[in-house]
């Protein structure tokens, strides 16, 4: 099992702050996660498919093929800017 979090606006546009997902042999990174997500439907594809996409594995920034465990923590958010 894997935990799903959304954050700032994907919260908002996807209805959930994050979700439980059983872990599979077809799921090995964070972006074999993200297509699967993507293919729940259009605002799945639009949201999580966006370019700027940016991730988390168990709270440190990472690429979209980052591998992923059992009982991982992946967060999926937009890019953020300081000032």
């Amino acid at each position: 099992m894997i935990l799903v979090n959304y954050f700032a606006r994907y919260r908002d546009q996807l209805g959930s702050g994050g979700e439980k997902i059983t872990l599979d042999e077809s799921l090995r990174t964070i972006e074999d996660v993200r297509q699967r997500l993507c293919a729940r439907g259009e605002i799945w594809q639009q949201v999580l498919g966006e370019s700027s996409l940016m991730c988390a594995l168990n709270q440190e920034l990472c690429t979209p093929n980052a591998v992923i465990e059992d009982f991982d923590e992946i967060a999926f958010f937009p890019p953020v800017t300081g000032g």
